[in-house]
């Protein structure tokens, strides 16, 4: 990966203060989708009493693969990223994506949805990565409280840059690009060779970039 960073600059496709944006997507391993499964989830806990036969489904609907990455925003890159099985929160995979991506590129600016809210993280970035500037949104738990009382996390809540912010959305496109190209479906059954395939995946992803004209 060091050595598709390397060609990614000598082709100009990383700029001069890059920008990094934190997303996370599922893939799936049985030919249905990580949304199919949510919907799955969210119905059988709205029955008040499943039967065995609903449980035992639910263990094989409730787990999909999952990556989170860190994408340049600029070039569509993906400059780091890890495989876990969701569903789960994002925020234990970020100092794993910041220690990978900050080895590869020095980002000026990092972008994350509300799923990496943490002090740390912030602290993380700033101060052992060197990165100027860590944008990430509040989560929602915390919307009923007037005022954080972390100082990060507080200037989150009093001058949030929402023209900033509104780049988040490349790692989505990242993600849409990625799915029409390679699909969404694994082929491998294990989970340890359904990590190695995601990370064939993602190189290819890169390598498909800079191919480009």
């Amino acid at each position: 990966m060091n050595g598709v960073m390397a060609d990614a600059r000598q082709l100009g496709l990383l700029g001069i203060k890059p920008m990094g944006a934190a997303d996370a997507t599922g893939l799936s391993a049985d030919g249905r989708s990580s949304y199919y499964a949510q919907r799955q989830i969210a119905r059988r806990r709205s029955a008040k009493k499943p039967s065995k036969s609903r449980k035992t489904k639910r263990y094989r609907l409730d787990k999909w693969p999952k990556i989170n990455a860190i994408i340049d925003t600029h070039s569509h890159l993906i400059v780091a990223a890890t495989v876990n099985e969701g569903p789960g929160h994002d925020s234990p995979q970020f100092p794993a994506l910041l220690q990978q991506a900050s080895s590869r590129v020095h980002f000026d600016t990092l972008l994350a949805d509300a799923g990496y809210d943490a002090e740390e993280h912030h602290r993380l970035a700033r101060k052992t990565y060197g990165i100027r500037s860590s944008v990430i949104a509040l989560n929602p738990r915390d919307q009923g409280r007037k005022w954080p009382k972390t100082y990060y996390r507080r200037q989150m809540k009093t001058s949030f840059p929402r023209r900033r912010f509104g780049q988040r959305w490349q790692a989505e496109s990242v993600w849409s690009r990625h799915k029409r190209n390679l699909g969404w479906v694994l082929f491998s059954k294990n989970t340890q060779m359904q990590e190695f395939e995601c990370q064939d995946r993602i190189m290819t992803h890169n390598l498909v970039l800079l191919a480009l004209p």
